[in-house]
């Protein structure tokens, strides 16, 4: 039996954060520049955590619609942007300490650089949600959950692949507390969808179509992709988005089969090629400007 959305929130809310303030204070920042970044994963910190701090935009963007005006969703929001500004927070003070700063203001230059398209189509996309109205909500909930289960993935990932200790402790605190919005997230979309043969089929349909990793559209292409191929690329990347977020969603009502996620990665590694160049972020100016 599914739990009730008020059951569902308070479990949430019950979990403590594991960003604590020992947490924080017992995060060894010194030892960050004894142990070397691969240069090759800078990008991808540097994405992630434009994506963290990006959710006070989507933050703003869900307010706007009937999902963001339901009282239970609204709750869990409001702690999912203070966490998930802190995550961003978080990488950002590492890469300085890692010998990689982006200045004071760099969140508001990133802002800054948001295309007018994206704003336009989010424009077109809350006329939408409107019209759909309370419906519209288990397409927001089971791409919230989409969206955290590959985020979580593309974490371990890193954890593997860049090797280093105090990065490793500090991704480990934030995957905790991903791991907690994705319970919200995909016990919220049960419920909806469960509720609703409309949902079902809606959801389902939206994101098979409309679906690309996070970050997509906010951020150029060749960041993204940039960061997919430093990531999931190869029979391990894919194996780990099919087992850990396609077979986690298909248990979803209306979602039996579901592979959009390894599909859609794949097709964007094959269609961005096998390699890439480094996209020209601010902080890859200053690598080309230091070498």
């Amino acid at each position: 039996m599914t739990p009730s959305p008020e059951a569902i929130l308070a479990e949430y809310e019950n979990r403590p954060r594991a960003l604590s303030t020992d947490f924080i204070r017992d995060i060894p920042w010194g030892e960050i520049p004894r142990h070397p970044l691969p240069a090759n994963f800078v990008p991808v910190l540097t994405y992630m955590r434009n994506i963290e701090r990006f959710t006070e935009v989507y933050f703003r963007e869900l307010q706007r619609s009937p999902t963001g005006r339901d009282p239970i969703v609204r709750r869990f929001m409001e702690r999912w942007n203070e966490e998930e500004a802190q995550h961003g927070e978080l990488l950002e003070r590492f890469l300085a300490e890692a010998g990689y700063p982006s200045g004071e203001n760099w969140f508001e230059g990133v802002i800054s650089q948001i295309p007018w398209r994206y704003t336009a189509e989010n424009y077109v996309y809350s006329l939408v949600t409107k019209l759909i109205g309370t419906s519209f909500s288990g397409v927001h909930m089971t791409w919230g959950a989409i969206n955290e289960l590959a985020t979580l993935q593309g974490y371990r990932r890193l954890i593997e692949r860049a090797g280093h200790p105090v990065l490793t402790q500090i991704l480990r605190g934030i995957m905790q507390e991903e791991s907690t919005h994705i319970f919200f997230y995909f016990n919220i979309a049960r419920h909806k969808l469960q509720a609703s043969r409309f949902s079902r089929r809606l959801a389902r349909g939206v994101i098979d179509r409309f679906w690309q990793p996070v970050g997509h559209g906010i951020r150029p292409a060749t960041e993204c992709d940039y960061v997919l191929r430093a990531l999931f690329q190869g029979e391990a990347g894919g194996s780990a988005l099919r087992r850990h977020v396609n077979d986690k969603i298909a248990q979803l009502p209306g979602f039996q089969g579901f592979n959009t996620v390894a599909t859609r990665v794949s097709e964007r590694l094959s269609d961005s090629g096998e390699t890439g160049h480094r996209p020209k972020t601010e902080t890859n100016l200053m690598l080309q400007a230091s070498c």
